[in-house]
């Protein structure tokens, strides 16, 4: 999955953040970041809506399936802006939003609820949640959830002799699994104490809350075999190719750019970690309307499916799965065949203690 994508690196460390932020007036200026237009501009009006997105080639990949497709069979143009939170935030509580809908992480969308950013969604105007059977994990009062990434395993398929990573714990196992290793920092993601706990014996249903000093433990154990903590989506890619490291915590969709590379690198996505990322609507949006359509029209089935053909990206939607071909299924870490493998993120858990583990991790890091 690309890095580009909103909500996953350098999240904003609590609510708390997000609320220190948005009492700076200079974050409210305009022009933060760049757009791009679907036909038209931007702006309010009958026939416009602005969506925050992240751009790179993930918005290449939502302009292609998702808001060209829109504006030719509504005739509403999409303007898109690339803001980060701190100059969103602003606006929204300066009564003067720029964009209307707005594509980040859940996690994200819950930190803006607890600043009152996000307008309640009415899903009776979203019916697409129900003819794409959306899971209700991924409906909330103010957002809803289109796709996730997952952080797995990658390894080098050449480095153990044939054998091949299982989970975790082999993960952690570097006398049979020899090798340095590469994990995340908690600039480019949450910190991995699941997989810890995973690779300990703990199941994925009786992970959280998590157990901290078993997790730190257990990091500790790793600690010396850890060449690098990266802190952006590329760099484990990096690390493998350049066998810097043997293995690497990575976002899966990283894997199949590895491979047409020429890399000989496989992805093992048993204790893969899901984190979803969904569609709201900022308090005072000007095309409030618009924003719905968009939205339905983007939680439609097909148009999941559609995208997870332009990019990696894992639908909510399981009935999104079975548009695609086999091929195009069985590549995506959502497939119903690798579902059960992994476990979704507890975003509240992880909302009410980010801020603690991110301040014991960096203590952790420095010995």
């Amino acid at each position: 999955m690309s890095d580009a994508q909103i909500g996953r690196r350098a999240l904003l460390r609590g609510a708390g953040g997000l609320a220190a932020l948005a009492a700076l007036p200079s974050l409210a200026a305009c022009g933060t970041g760049s757009s791009r237009t679907a036909g038209g501009s931007g702006g309010k009006g009958g026939k416009t809506v602005v969506v925050r997105d992240s751009g790179g080639s993930y918005g290449a990949a939502l302009q292609k399936a998702i808001y060209t497709p829109f504006t030719q069979e509504t005739g509403i143009s999409v303007k898109v802006l690339n803001l980060d939170d701190a100059p969103l935030l602003a606006q929204i509580k300066q009564g003067r939003p720029q964009c209307d809908l707005i594509n980040n992480s859940m996690m994200s969308h819950t930190k803006y609820v607890k600043q009152d950013a996000l307008e309640a969604l009415d899903l009776d105007r979203i019916k697409s949640v129900k003819s794409a059977k959306i899971p209700e994990a991924q409906i909330t009062d103010h957002a809803v959830g289109h796709s996730f990434y997952g952080q797995c395993i990658a390894y080098r398929t050449d480095a153990f002799g044939g054998k091949k990573p299982e989970s975790w714990a082999d993960f952690w196992d570097t006398k049979a699994f020899k090798g340095a290793r590469a994990m995340v920092h908690p600039d480019g993601d949450l910190p991995e104490l699941e997989f810890a706990l995973l690779a300990d014996g703990v199941p994925m249903d009786k992970l959280y809350p998590l157990d901290l000093d078993r997790a730190f433990k257990m990091l500790t154990r790793l600690r010396g075999d850890i060449k690098k903590f990266w802190d952006s989506g590329p760099l484990p890619g990096v690390l493998l190719s350049r066998e810097e490291v043997t293995m690497s915590t990575v976002w899966d969709g990283r894997i199949a750019d590895l491979q047409k590379q020429g890399v000989p690198v496989e992805r093992q996505l048993n204790g893969m970690r899901r984190q979803f990322s969904g569609y709201a609507i900022a308090k005072g949006a000007a095309n409030a309307d618009n924003a719905y359509k968009l939205m339905d029209f983007a939680l439609r089935a097909e148009s999941q499916a559609n995208l997870a053909k332009a990019f990696p990206s894992n639908p909510s939607s399981p009935v999104a799965y079975a548009k695609l071909t086999e091929e195009e299924r069985n590549a995506l870490a959502g497939a119903p065949k690798y579902y059960d493998k992994g476990f979704d993120a507890d975003v509240d858990w992880w909302l009410k203690n980010e801020s603690a583990v991110t301040k014991r991790w960096l203590e952790w890091a420095r010995g």
